[in-house]
């Protein structure tokens, strides 16, 4: 009880601290804008005429033209117009002034609080090339300048440059720096949690600036000191509540060996996680599971309010006491994650046996039921074209080299496939499912793993056998590539017979691959000889992506750039089948009937 009580008075005294802080913060910081149409300016920027140097983080500062633009300055010669400002997802859309490209060389975000990796070369060429970003306002009749990034140099783009001249490189900088409308992202500070929350993100009252940061209840017209403090009390005691239920729960239950380790993971890493909320708000969430979206391995998923009129997705896990491991891997991971390309995780319950997840609510579902052509034509709303499906194939690529690159440790996925990538209103691509991901520092380029992971389809050889080479992220690799290959058979007009024995996901690339190194026909619906062009680079990237050894395929950063580049360009992978021959000590009959093989479930590793 000592305990308890002690519990109470401190959250008492943080609330009476919250209710004295926050209008103080309200008053002082409030949102501010440079002209009705501009982008709300909030923490973590501000307005360096309008707003007090508390109200911003170090680095954040904007400005307003004369004719009330907003205006972020990179240096003193650098300056870009802010058309858009996402504070949920942390990026800035920009649009650069003048002739950006010509004061490059002045750029150095290696201090700069938004992310930047790549190095970019400068080319003159005397011809024109269909290759990298072309800076027209450099280039001149016989003289045209054009950009890459350093990660785009590789033998297969040698035949691009054979009519340029290098001139410099440029450190440092955003991967689309150079695009007609950049986009910047930072990830410090980290203000996910209150945007979670439907809370203003702002410094602390008690911290430094430049390292703390702290939630404010939006301000509210007619809100009095005395309701806030009531609405604080309550959060306060819901959290005791929780605690105590908790602590009950461990001391008198007969607690399973997977249950204590959850709520140690929970305990440690509290304060970097989503909101933790208990099974009576995800009931009340999903009106007590009155709106069913879909059934899957683990769980059901059901259409749920959090506040106001954020829609969610709750994912319900049945069987709890078996994926105990599953569900602490997908909270840690997600909750790490900040990117436009991977499902936003808004929070999760630990209440007793019960285990939810709480997404972001993406209407359109997932991809698997826009890529197979006799659902199409059954319901003509699921035809995509295309461009969309290029544009699909390009976020989804995005979001996984930033799971590779973009984050403090390399995250591996290793279930990429079309059930989980989902897509919002706009069909922006998002990969989901984490609970079969694994993390490691990024300097380590092999994995080990004890069990195979994965769907069968997609898994990539070395997962399942150490015969085929070392696990890295080469693997979730090999998974895009067979996603892009799926895309493409998904949309074959003449059903190609398959032989006895082999699943249509396995035949489908060897068939692609044919038909590409013979010249023959792909038998895909498209509107004209562009869309064909898309469908041929989706199907040469693919072939890349699947080749059988990891040292043969390209990283994701080199995928990246192959979508981008001109499909005229890229060659013709070597034959990804032919590869098993290679391997000593195994057939490559043994090994095409693994690669084809029946159900894989789980797999000792060998060794």
């Amino acid at each position: 009880m000592e305990v308890v009580s002690l519990l109470f008075i401190c959250f008492i005294i943080y609330a009476d601290a919250e209710v004295q802080a926050e209008p103080e913060q309200q008053q002082l910081c409030r949102e501010s804008r440079c002209g009705a149409h501009g982008p709300v300016v909030r923490f973590p920027f501000r307005l360096v005429d309008r707003q007090p140097e508390r109200c911003g983080y170090p680095g954040f500062e904007l400005s307003c033209t004369e004719d009330n633009h907003t205006l972020l300055a990179l240096a003193d010669s650098i300056k870009l117009l802010v058309e858009d400002i996402n504070y949920a997802d942390q990026f800035v859309r920009v649009q650069p002034q003048d002739c950006f490209a010509r004061k490059a060389q002045s750029l150095n975000f290696t201090s700069s609080v938004f992310d930047s990796s790549y190095t970019h070369t400068f080319f003159n060429c005397s011809s024109d090339v269909q290759s990298g970003h072309s800076i027209a306002c450099l280039s001149s009749p016989g003289n045209y300048v054009i950009t890459k990034s350093s990660s785009s140099l590789y033998d297969f783009y040698d035949d691009n440059l054979l009519s340029c001249t290098k001139m410099y490189d440029v450190p440092s900088l955003p991967y689309d720096i150079f695009d007609p409308r950049p986009v910047l992202s930072w990830i410090t500070p980290d203000c996910q949690r209150c945007e979670d929350r439907s809370q203003i993100c702002g410094p602390s009252s008690t911290g430094n600036q430049s390292t703390s940061v702290q939630c404010f209840t939006r301000p509210h017209p007619h809100t009095k000191k005395g309701i806030v403090a009531v609405a604080a009390a309550g959060v306060c005691a819901l959290l005791l509540l929780i605690t105590m239920a908790s602590i009950y729960y461990v001391k008198t239950s007969s607690v399973s060996k997977n249950d204590v380790e959850i709520e140690k993971f929970l305990k440690d890493y509290t304060g970097l996680m989503p909101t933790r909320y208990t099974y009576s708000d995800i009931k009340r969430f999903t009106s007590n599971f009155k709106d069913k979206l879909g059934q899957g391995g683990y769980g059901s998923v059901y259409r749920g309010k959090v506040s106001g009129d954020t829609i969610v997705a709750v994912k319900i896990l049945h069987n709890s006491t078996g994926i105990g491991h599953d569900f602490v891997n997908e909270v840690a991971t997600m909750g790490k994650i900040h990117h436009v390309n991977v499902v936003r995780l808004v929070g999760f319950c630990a209440d007793g046996v019960y285990r939810a997840l709480v997404f972001e609510f993406l209407p359109n579902g997932s991809l698997n039921k826009y890529i197979s052509l006799c659902d199409s034509q059954e319901q003509p709303e699921l035809l995509l074209n295309w461009s969309r499906l290029y544009n699909i194939a390009a976020g989804i690529s995005k979001g996984i080299e930033y799971l590779h690159q973009g984050c403090d440790q390399r995250i591996l996925h290793f279930d990429i496939k079309p059930n989980n990538i989902l897509l919002d209103k706009n069909f922006t691509p998002k990969l989901c499912d984490f609970g079969q991901a694994k993390l490691c520092a990024k300097g380590q380029s092999v994995v080990s793993m004890h069990t195979a992971r994965g769907t069968m389809g997609y898994i990539a050889p070395e997962v399942y056998s150490r015969n085929f080479g070392s696990v890295s992220s080469k693997s979730d690799v090999y998974s895009f590539g067979m996603l892009l290959l799926e895309m493409v058979g998904g949309r074959r007009s003449k059903p190609a017979a398959v032989s006895a024995g082999v699943s249509q996901t396995t035949y489908v690339p060897e068939m692609i691959y044919n038909c590409l190194k013979h010249g023959g026909d792909l038998a895909v619906k498209v509107e004209d000889e562009a869309e064909y062009k898309i469908v041929k680079k989706l199907a040469n990237v693919g072939l890349w992506c699947i080749q059988w050894l990891p040292e043969d395929r390209p990283s994701m950063k080199v995928v990246i750039q192959m979508l981008e580049a001109d499909g005229d360009w890229l060659r013709m992978p070597a034959d990804p089948f032919a590869s098993i021959n290679r391997m000593k000590g195994v057939s490559s009959s043994q090994a095409t009937t693994k690669f084809r093989g029946g159900d894989l479930e789980v797999i000792e590793e060998a060794g």
